[in-house]
């Protein structure tokens, strides 16, 4: 089963069971997913669909820092339950350790000496870290190693 007949199962559950915060979460991710299908006339394979789920991910946290500086509680609530239910349809997360092993050995493969170089660290690292880590994190550790 694709990521995106997950997806559309996943909507057609929470319509019957009434579940109306999770079934509106789900029609904004097809809905995104559909939306770039038609921008670039393709059928979006799993990584692809994982890059627009990314996307709407750093989008709600985003939008948490800004409606918590804002006093929003309400608005901070309903983002969090998004994330909750987006987070679902990403792979299992990388733990610390795996980033760590993850990053070292993307330095030693690639050679990276300085932080000039680490387009080429991140070159090796995105591959296998996409949709398993936040990315943003990822690249700090490598910019604080390189340095």
């Amino acid at each position: 089963m694709t990521l995106k007949d997950r997806i559309t199962e996943d909507m057609k559950t929470a319509m019957r069971a009434g579940q109306k915060e999770r079934l509106s979460t789900v029609r904004l991710a097809l809905a995104a997913i559909k939306q770039r299908e038609i921008d670039e006339r393709i059928v979006l394979d799993d990584s692809q669909i994982l890059s627009v789920l990314e996307k709407m991910i750093k989008q709600r946290r985003e939008a948490i820092v800004q409606f918590e500086s804002g006093g929003r509680a309400d608005l901070v609530a309903k983002e969090n339950n998004e994330l909750a239910v987006l987070q679902e349809y990403l792979p299992a997360q990388m733990g610390e350790a795996e980033v760590e092993a993850l990053i070292s050995d993307a330095i030693g493969a690639s050679g990276a000496t300085s932080i000039k170089d680490m387009g080429k660290v991140m070159a090796l690292v995105k591959p296998k870290a996409a949709g398993r880590a936040d990315m943003g994190a990822v690249s700090a550790r490598i910019k604080q190693k390189l340095s």
